[in-house]
């Protein structure tokens, strides 16, 4: 089948139309609060006029080791509020948000499970030729097998962008069986998928620097700097909520999409 791109677009549109109350709700209280506490809490350094790389990469190790109980508590909490919307747009017994998270509380662990066995295996896969590279000594050998390798990730995320719907449409709890699952479902569509995908992250990435440069600068400038930064912050966190409400909505019209299709050759290859 050959994914519809406008088709998977206007019933994600609806979703989010259909269920805009609740789903803003868990936005605000999964996304925009935890990422609004945790820019507050542990801003990310700012890196220093003229430092070089690798004093750049030592303020980033001690931010990360500082940070990461936060982070991870961030990260925890998108997942469950992102799933929750999942479970809202796609479970047809409509599902109250209390429901909802129940249902996301059980895919959580699938759903990362699966997340971190894909990209524990790419990266040993990767590891293979970048070492060789390596050793080989050639810098543009290894500058084309790091390039080649980024594609490959990008591929694969591609293929797999369907597990979080994999497993709480399908029901699907072994994590092994839920990547294979969704790496079938969009066989043959990778490229259109890809397409669609980045021309979203465009369009959504610019609207948000436009927007939350702006909101951030007329901010500081009518409230002053340590006010207008923090509610800044908190603007730049309900744009990205939004991208992925959208996102999540799009996740569910596509495996939507294909599923159907799926099940349709099924139905005639047993008639």
């Amino acid at each position: 089948m050959r994914f519809d791109s406008n088709r998977a677009w206007q019933e994600a549109t609806k979703l989010v139309s259909a269920n805009r109350d609740v789903v803003w709700a868990l936005a605000g209280v999964f996304l925009v609060l935890p990422s609004f506490a945790v820019g507050l809490l542990v801003p990310p350094p700012e890196p220093a006029a003229g430092a070089d790389s690798d004093a750049m990469m030592a303020t980033l190790t001690a931010y990360y080791n500082g940070a990461w109980p936060w982070l991870l508590a961030m990260a925890a909490c998108q997942v469950i509020g992102t799933l929750a919307m999942l479970a809202l747009f796609t479970d047809r017994t409509r599902p109250t948000v209390a429901e909802a998270l129940k249902l996301a509380l059980r895919g959580a662990l699938p759903v990362i499970g699966a997340q971190l066995l894909a990209g524990a295996g790419f990266a040993v896969v990767a590891m293979i030729p970048i070492t060789l590279a390596a050793l080989a000594g050639s810098k543009a050998l290894a500058t084309v097998v790091v390039a080649a390798c980024l594609v490959a990730f990008v591929y694969v995320l591609v293929r797999i962008s369907l597990v979080a719907p994999v497993v709480m449409v399908d029901g699907e709890r072994n994590p092994v069986t839920a990547l294979r699952r969704a790496w079938d479902l969009t066989r043959g569509n990778a490229g259109r998928l890809l397409l669609f995908y980045a021309l979203l992250l465009i369009g959504f990435g610019i609207v948000i620097l436009l927007v939350g440069g702006l909101s951030d600068l007329g901010l500081r400038l009518v409230l002053g700097v340590e006010l207008g930064t923090a509610l800044g912050a908190l603007v730049s966190a309900a744009l990205q909520a939004v991208m992925a409400i959208f996102f999540m909505a799009i996740y569910a019209a596509t495996h939507h999409q294909l599923a159907r299709h799926e099940a349709g050759n099924q139905a005639i290859g047993t008639n």
